[in-house]
């Protein structure tokens, strides 16, 4: 990543098994206008994190994003059924030099987010 550029993160934790969402994948999409590009992708490590959202080299400069877990696919191979079949935080850069972290609590029947550090 460039010096002053940050870059977007996440991590999920599955509150109903008490431990970190290992396989959940994950899209980052930035608006550009009314619609939505595909910025970044991956899927979640054993311990839950995704690392780095952007590609190599690229910080997240000032934009509106949103982040999609694909929940189902998650649920579904561990033999759940859950009410969301996918989680979408959208969430404003303003500062490009600032680390964005976006975590997201999980249950096959709620979920919850916040601003991480």
């Amino acid at each position: 990543m460039m010096p002053g550029v940050m870059g977007i993160t996440t991590h999920v934790l599955d509150t109903s098994a008490g431990r970190p969402a290992a396989g959940v994948p994950v899209v980052l999409e930035m608006r550009r206008g009314d619609a939505w590009e595909s910025v970044g992708q991956g899927a979640t490590d054993d311990d839950g994190r995704l690392r780095d959202l952007l590609p190599d080299g690229q910080g997240s400069g000032p934009a509106v994003y949103r982040i999609r877990f694909d929940t189902a696919s998650y649920f579904a191979a561990r033999g759940v059924t859950g009410f969301y079949p996918e989680v979408a935080i959208e969430f404003e850069v303003t500062d490009a030099g600032e680390h964005h972290h976006v975590p997201l609590l999980l249950s096959p029947f709620g979920y919850s987010t916040y601003r991480g550090s």
